[in-house]
């Protein structure tokens, strides 16, 4: 399945605890749209948030993502997985 990571500018008060009940939420949700929400990274000072998503194309991810919690990413871009 294709790998995207996408990128939240969410601006002042981005805190970790907020983004891990978002995440839960997406986790809830994901599943019937045959989607993966993986990782997220939060930068509390600049206000921005990555996750990592395993999704048939990138709007079924933003999907999820507005259902879940209304947070819809400003970038989605396909990535590959490197080591």
């Amino acid at each position: 399945m294709p790998l995207y990571m996408d990128m939240h500018n969410l601006g002042d008060g981005v805190t970790v605890d907020a983004v891990a009940q978002a995440h839960q939420a997406d986790l809830q949700t994901q599943g019937k749209y045959d989607v993966r929400y993986l990782r997220y990274w939060v930068n509390e000072e600049e206000g921005k948030v990555f996750c990592l998503v395993e999704a048939p194309d990138a709007d079924t991810a933003t999907i999820v993502h507005r259902e879940a919690h209304g947070l819809v990413a400003d970038e989605v871009l396909a990535v590959q997985e490197g080591s």
